[in-house]
């Protein structure tokens, strides 16, 4: 069956059964759940495609109960809709849904940032520190001519952004700020296919001011730097899908100029 650590693909040789579980006392459904939710988030699971149970199963060798639960779960979490009498698919992408993202974990994650400054300690600063060396250790795109996101990048980052919020004593403020942050790396991916001329960013130099005033115990700057942080990537994204919007409607006026 296929298994996802860390954004990585693997497979195991056995259809999973109902109720089993892996070494590590995972359950077959944890398992797929995980996996989805990566192929969703990368892409490999496009927005708004249909989730055909017989074809999951042959893909991740897999059983169809087990599925089921994952797809449920993933329901439950914003990837994944469930449609009345016809199975499942993967969630949509909008400029609505994105702008509600954004504007609920600029208010999470700041908040848990400004409580993990005040409770500050040498852990969380090294922890920090290190997650962020990792990160400006890894090229963000994969070589070659396409622009495509390199998935240890994606998981440093995502790790990045954890060890910010770590220190916060609040379980339901990391909680949430790890959902939301799942959700935002579906959308970062689009503006991948930003043209670099219209990509005026640096987002190790954003990184790196925020860790610098998390660090000083600036909580003001760092949580006004992060929110930033978040809304620099919504504009990227947001232009990005207002461009294909407009695309779009271009082509169904030159194809139905064509058909008079």
């Amino acid at each position: 069956m296929a298994t996802s650590t860390k954004g990585h693909t693997t497979a195991t040789p056995d259809v999973a059964e109902p109720g089993a579980t892996d070494m590590g006392g995972r359950t077959w459904a944890s398992i797929l759940e995980l996996t989805v939710r990566e192929e969703i988030i990368q892409g490999k699971l496009p927005a708004g495609s249909k989730l055909r149970l017989k074809e999951l199963s042959e893909r991740y060798q897999a059983g169809v109960i087990p599925l089921r639960e994952a797809l449920s779960r993933l329901c439950a979490t914003g990837f994944v809709v469930a449609i009345d009498q016809k199975g499942f698919r993967v969630a949509e992408l909008s400029e609505s849904e994105l702008l509600d993202i954004t504007r609920v974990r600029q208010q999470i994650e700041t908040q848990a940032l400004r409580d993990a400054i005040a409770c500050a300690n040498v852990e969380w600063e090294g922890q920090l520190i290190a997650a962020h060396h990792r990160l400006k250790r890894i090229p963000m795109l994969l070589p070659g001519e396409g622009r495509q996101m390199n998935p240890d990048w994606e998981d440093a980052h995502s790790d990045f952004h954890a060890a910010l919020v770590a220190g916060c004593e609040s379980p339901w403020l990391r909680r949430f700020s790890a959902l939301l942050r799942d959700q935002t790396a579906r959308y970062r991916l689009l503006s991948m296919n930003i043209p670099k001329s219209g990509r005026k960013r640096d987002v190790m130099a954003e990184h790196e001011a925020i860790v610098d005033a998390a660090v000083r115990g600036d909580a003001d700057t760092a949580c006004r730097l992060l929110h930033e942080h978040f809304q620099v990537t919504t504009d990227l994204v947001m232009a990005h899908l207002a461009a294909q919007k407009a695309a779009g409607a271009g082509k169904a006026r030159v194809k139905k100029a064509a058909a008079v």
